[in-house]
C-alpha cells in the first residue's frame, strides 16, 4: 500500500494524502514495466524470424544428406508423391471451410478484422504443414540411409533435424503472427481469430492425416499379403 502523510487543517480534522515518494517510485515501477513489455512485443517477431531461419538451416542440412541407392530414391519418390497429392486434396477441401468461416466470423460478431485474422492463421497454419510434410518426406529415405551407413546416432540425427524444422515452422509463423497482429493494431482481443484459423487447419490435418496413414498401412498390408505372398505372422 501506499504510505500516507497526515496534514491537520485548520478545523482541527486530518486528511489522508498519498506520500509523494511513494506515489512517484509507483509511477517510474508501472513505467519499467511498460518498457519492458513493448521491448518484449517488438523483440518478438526477431524471434520468430530466427526460429524460421533455424528452419530453413535445418531443412538444407536434411537436404544435403545422400539419399541412397537408386532403389531407395524410387521408393521415396512415390512417398513424396502420395504425400503431396494428399495435402493438395485436402486443402482443396479447407479452402471452402475457410472461406466459409471467414464470412461467418465477420457478419456473426462483425468484427472483420478478427476474420482477417482468422486468415492469416489459416494460411500460416497450412504453410507450417506443407513445410513440414515436405522436410520429412525427404528426411525418411535419408534416414534410413544414414542408419545404413552410419548406424543409430546418425539416423537419429537426420530425424530429429528433419523433425524439427515442423516444430520451428509452428512456433517462428505462430509468434510471427500473434506479435504482429498486435504491434500494428494494439489489439489482443483479435488474436482469438488467429489462433482459431491455426489451430482449426490444424485440426483438420490431424485427423486427416491420420485417416490418409491408416489407408496407406491397410494398403501396403494388402499389396504384401495378396499381391507379393507374403505369409501372415
Amino acid at each position: 500500500m501506499l504510505g500516507a502523510v497526515i496534514i491537520h487543517t485548520p478545523t482541527g480534522k486530518g486528511r489522508s494524502f498519498p506520500e509523494p515518494s511513494r506515489r512517484i517510485s509507483q509511477i517510474f515501477l508501472y513505467r519499467k514495466e511498460f518498457d519492458n513489455m513493448n521491448q518484449i512485443i517488438y523483440s518478438s517477431p526477431l524471434c520468430a524470424v530466427l526460429a524460421l531461419l533455424f528452419a530453413l538451416y535445418k531443412a538444407n542440412l536434411v537436404s544435403r544428406q545422400p539419399e541412397g541407392n537408386d532403389r531407395m530414391r524410387e521408393i521415396a519418390a512415390a512417398i513424396s508423391e502420395g504425400a503431396r497429392a494428399f495435402l493438395f486434396s485436402e486443402y482443396r477441401i479447407l479452402v471452402i471451410f475457410i472461406i466459409v468461416l471467414f464470412v461467418l466470423i465477420g457478419l456473426g460478431i462483425g468484427s472483420w478484422l478478427t476474420a482477417v485474422c482468422f486468415l492469416i492463421g489459416a494460411l500460416f497454419s497450412i504453410a507450417a504443414g506443407y513445410a513440414g510434410m515436405t522436410v520429412a518426406t525427404r528426411a525418411n529415405v535419408r534416414t534410413a540411409n544414414a542408419a545404413k551407413e552410419g548406424g543409430m546416432n546418425k539416423a537419429l540425427s537426420v530425424a530429429f533435424s528433419g523433425g524439427s524444422v515442423m516444430g520451428m515452422c509452428v512456433v517462428g509463423l505462430g509468434l510471427l503472427g500473434c506479435s504482429l497482429i498486435y504491434a500494428f493494431t494494439g489489439n489482443y482481443e483479435i488474436l482469438s481469430g488467429f489462433s482459431l484459423g491455426a489451430s482449426s487447419i490444424a485440426l483438420f490435418a490431424r485427423v486427416g492425416g491420420g485417416i490418409y496413414t491408416k489407408a496407406a498401412d491397410v494398403g501396403a498390408d494388402l499389396v504384401g499379403k495378396v499381391e507379393a505372398g507374403i505369409p501372415r505372422g
